[in-house]
């Protein structure tokens, strides 16, 4: 079993966590049950199945749980796209959270191919 509150991958999509709660915070009301929710739950979605799968029997199973965490990271930069179509966030933050969850995502998938070898 892996200690999740030391993995980075963990420490990064707990910031994630707290961006996303920022960012949305400041989208147009009519949004509230709509992409704010979807976006939050999304991004405490990445960290979640990151604890969840380090509690698991074999890495085995930890790299399912990281595989839907890693689904959850994409999900959410789609999300993140939108908002900047719709004119929710400037280019400067959606180019900050772009790069932020593009290094994510790539360090849930290295983490994920580790645990196979």
């Amino acid at each position: 079993m892996h200690n999740f509150k030391k993995l980075k991958i963990w420490k990064e999509s707990m910031e994630l966590v707290s961006e996303s709660y920022k960012i949305t915070r400041t989208f147009p009301d009519f949004e509230k049950y709509g992409l704010v929710g979807q976006m939050n739950r999304c991004a405490v979605s990445i960290p979640s199945n990151i604890a969840e799968g380090s509690s698991k029997s074999s890495d085995k199973y930890f790299k399912n749980y990281l595989e839907t965490s890693l689904g959850s990271a994409f999900e959410w930069e789609t999300q993140l796209i939108i908002a900047h179509n719709e004119n929710y966030i400037t280019s400067e933050i959606f180019e900050q959270l772009e790069q932020s969850i593009k290094q994510l995502q790539k360090m849930i998938s290295s983490f994920q191919t580790s645990l196979g070898k």
